[in-house]
Formats: C-alpha cells, sequence, structure tokens
C-alpha cells in the first residue's frame, strides 16, 4: 500500500480519501498561510479551527470594510411590508375610493385651458419679431460705422448713444412681452380656472414659455454684441455656435426647436442624435402614462383621506397627533414625488428629447448621494439649474456680487417660482380682497 491508497482483498488499488485537511481556511486564500501540519483522516475532530488571532468583521479593528448590502435588502423588505400592511389598513378602513367619474370640473376649466396652452407660446413668437426688428438694427449700425470713418466725432457719438437708446427699447420690449406672457396667464388660472390640476398644468406651461422667452432674449442680446464688435467675436463665443452664426440663428425653424427642445437654455445649436428611436421613445410614453396612474391612485386612496383626518388634529395643536399625521404624510408624499420625479425627468423628457433628437440628456445626476443640500439642489432638476446659473447666477457675479449674495439671490427667485406654481392653481395667493373681508368679519364680531 502505498501512502495515498491501499490494497484490497481483490488485488485491487483503492484511492484512499483525503487524510489532510488545512487548519486554516484553505487554499483560495492566498493572504491565509496554509498550515504544513497534516490531520490523519481518523483524526478530524482534532483539527485546529481557531489557528490566529482575528476580529469581528463590524469592529473597528477590521483590515477590510464589510459589505452592507445585504442590510439594505433587508431595509427594502421591511418598508415593503411596512406598506403592504399601510395598503390592507387601507382598504379595510375606507374601502375602494377611486372614482373616475366623480372629479369635479367645469367645462369652462377646461376651455381656458386650452386657450391658454394655444396662446401662451404666441409669446414666444413676439420675441422672435423683436429679435428680427433687433437684427435688422444691428445690421444697419454696422453699416454707419463702416461709413463713421471720415465722420467727425460729434456725429459718432450721436450715431452711438441712438444705436444703445434703440436697444433699450428691444430690452423694455422683451421685458413686456414676457411680463404679460406670465402674469395674464397667472391672473386667469387665479380668477377663472378652480380645477388645480388643470390651473397647474397651464402655470407649469406659462412659467416655461417665460423662462424660455427671457433665455432667448439674454442670450441673442449677447450675440448682437458680439456680432457688433468682431475683434470679441471669435474669443468669446463657443465653437458649437460657429455653425450658426448670428444672425442666422433669427428663424421660425430655430426658434420652434427651442420651444420643444427639453431645456430652458436658448443656443443657437444643440448637440443632436443621428435617428429617432420610435420603441425607446414609446416605452417611456407607457412609464408616463403607468406612473401618472399610478400617482392619481395613491393620491386619490391613500394621500387625501389621510390629509383630511389630519386637519382636525392640526387644528386642535396636539403636538403628538401631529408628529404622528406629519410621518404617515410623508412616506406617501415621498412615493409619489419620486414616482413624479421618474414620470418627468427620465420618461418624459427623455421621450421629447428622443422625438427632438436632443443629445444632451443629463437632465438630473444622482442627487441621492448628495453629501449636502446645496449639492442636491444642483444636481436634481438640471434644466432649472442650468437656467438660473447662466442668466442669473453668473452675471450677478460677473457684476461684483459675491457668490453667497448671487446665491441667495438665485434661491429668492426660485422661491417665487414656486410659489407661483403653486400658489396660484390652488389660489392660496393673498388677495387685497381677503384682506377687506378679514376685516369686516372682525369688525362684525366686535360690534357683536
Amino acid at each position: 500500500m502505498n501512502s495515498n491508497g491501499k490494497i484490497n482483498g481483490k488485488g485491487t488499488s483503492v484511492q484512499a480519501p483525503n487524510d489532510t485537511i488545512s487548519e486554516s481556511t484553505g487554499e483560495n486564500n492566498p493572504s491565509v498561510p496554509v498550515s504544513k501540519s497534516k490531520v490523519s483522516s481518523r483524526f478530524r475532530h482534532v483539527a485546529a479551527v481557531h489557528s490566529r488571532s482575528r476580529t469581528s468583521c463590524l469592529s473597528h479593528d477590521t483590515l477590510e470594510t464589510p459589505s452592507f448590502l445585504g442590510f439594505r435588502n433587508l431595509m427594502v423588505l421591511v418598508l415593503i411590508v411596512m406598506n403592504l400592511r399601510l395598503v390592507i389598513e387601507n382598504f379595510q378602513k375606507y374601502g375602494v375610493l377611486i372614482c373616475i367619474r366623480c372629479h369635479d370640473y367645469h367645462r369652462t376649466d377646461l376651455l381656458l385651458g386650452l386657450v391658454l396652452y394655444a396662446l401662451v407660446p404666441c409669446h414666444l413668437f413676439v420675441a422672435y419679431i423683436i429679435e428680427l426688428a433687433a437684427a435688422q438694427q444691428a445690421k444697419g449700425a454696422i453699416g454707419r460705422a463702416k461709413r463713421t470713418a471720415d465722420m467727425s466725432q460729434s456725429k459718432t457719438s450721436r450715431i452711438t448713444k441712438s444705436f444703445r437708446s434703440t436697444w433699450r427699447i428691444i430690452a423694455w420690449a422683451h421685458a413686456l412681452n414676457a411680463t404679460l406672457s406670465l402674469s395674464v396667464t397667472s391672473i386667469v388660472v387665479y380668477r377663472n380656472i378652480n380645477h388645480p390640476l388643470i390651473g397647474t398644468i397651464s402655470e407649469v406651461h406659462a412659467i416655461i414659455v417665460w423662462l424660455k422667452i427671457c433665455s432667448y432674449a439674454f442670450t441673442n442680446r449677447d450675440l448682437r454684441h458680439a456680432w457688433v464688435k468682431p475683434e470679441t467675436m471669435v474669443s468669446s463665443m463657443p465653437e458649437l455656435y460657429r455653425t450658426c452664426p448670428y444672425p442666422q440663428n433669427i428663424t421660425i425653424e430655430n426658434l420652434s426647436y427651442f420651444w420643444w427642445a427639453p431645456t430652458l437654455v436658448y443656443q443657437p445649436v444643440y448637440p443632436r442624435s443621428s435617428s429617432i428611436r420610435w420603441l425607446f421613445v414609446s416605452k417611456r410614453l407607457a412609464e408616463v402614462a403607468s406612473l401618472s396612474i399610478f400617482i392619481w391612485l395613491a393620491s386619490a386612496q391613500y394621500a387625501a383621506p389621510l390629509l383630511h383626518n389630519s386637519l382636525s388634529r392640526m387644528a386642535t395643536l396636539d403636538l403628538p397627533s401631529i408628529l404622528e399625521r406629519l410621518m404617515k404624510l410623508s412616506t406617501i408624499s415621498l412615493v409619489i414625488w419620486l414616482a413624479g420625479f421618474f414620470a418627468v425627468f427620465q420618461s418624459m423628457l427623455n421621450a421629447l428629447a428622443e422625438v427632438m433628437r436632443f443629445g444632451d440628456r443629463e437632465f438630473y445626476t444622482d442627487w441621492w448621494n448628495s453629501p449636502s443640500v446645496g449639492v442636491y439642489w444642483r444636481t436634481w432638476n438640471k434644466p432649472v439649474y442650468h437656467f438660473m446659473r447662466r442668466h442669473i447666477y453668473t452675471p450677478l457675479v460677473g457684476r461684483g456680487w459675491s457668490s453667497n449674495a448671487a446665491s441667495v439671490w438665485v434661491f429668492v427667485f426660485s422661491g417665487f417660482l414656486h410659489e407661483l406654481l403653486v400658489g396660484v392653481p390652488t389660489h392660496n395667493v393673498l388677495d387685497p380682497d381677503d384682506f377687506r373681508y378679514t376685516a369686516l368679519r372682525k369688525d362684525a364680531r366686535h360690534q357683536w
């Protein structure tokens, strides 16, 4: 018999089982030395399990950071189970609250919403007419500048003064046009549209068009200034713009593309994709439809009754009850917000970008990993962030404002737009009539 086998009764060599086991973790771990001592297969119970000093994986002394992926999966399962329990509890308490025919809206609301949706983009084309006139004026200014080489200094100064005053008129025309596009819509929504969803859609559309008008005016103003001063044209203009220099960008086609492009920042040229993937578009639209239905169901079945039951607790200023209700509302609010974020920034904007062959589709970045609130605000809504940085923050810093002061102004401006977006459709903006009504009620109570 050799060292690895033995001879049976028939004279056949039989392989013996492995008679050695490692006292350590084995050969697969190169960081652990394999013990040279061997234990016979007859003495398996004497293997040295504790052969070296080791630490618990959750201790601070551990050399390798453990993975917590399993804990994350466990928390996800716990959240799913907890929310399923709330779903069952909701159905047991309220039953089915979904009612397709129970929506109270007037035909006037729908008609006004359609009229506003059709009329608001007309202000974009008014901005195009203003810019067309400005381009013609700039061409005339360049022609006069070429003829002023032999003119006297006084005549040249008069031409320059007239040129600047004309540009001020153009700026006021843009400001009036942009103000009308937003103010008229806000007044109509606040006074005449009672359905919050129709009012919100109309107000969102008006704010988007208003921001596009502002960007269109600001960008073309700088392009016009650079065109009048050719010495700054090459050094200050991006390389991308050379394929469509000013004033070749002042066309209906160029403006129409900017109207539908998923961006708030105007450029004469955008990066474009080569073709349209209609299957991709259909998938994104299916996601928008599915998530919209989910948001509607979650709002009607869970959020609405929870909010209704919270009003009485908040009216009595019962702090423990208020805290408990806020925790309940925070869960369903977060779920609805996440569904709305994915539907808008991932599905809807990507579908629109694919149809428009819009190349830059970074509508958000990983805001869920933000180390601070400032990083979160800069990453979760990139279209608005690009507008604020390009047309508000950077010009203010260029005029001598500090970074903190410019950031505060951007925050105030963003808050004003959010108040319009929420307060106007829900009729929560303070009205002078409300003050007079409140004063009359106080006088009546005092007299009584």
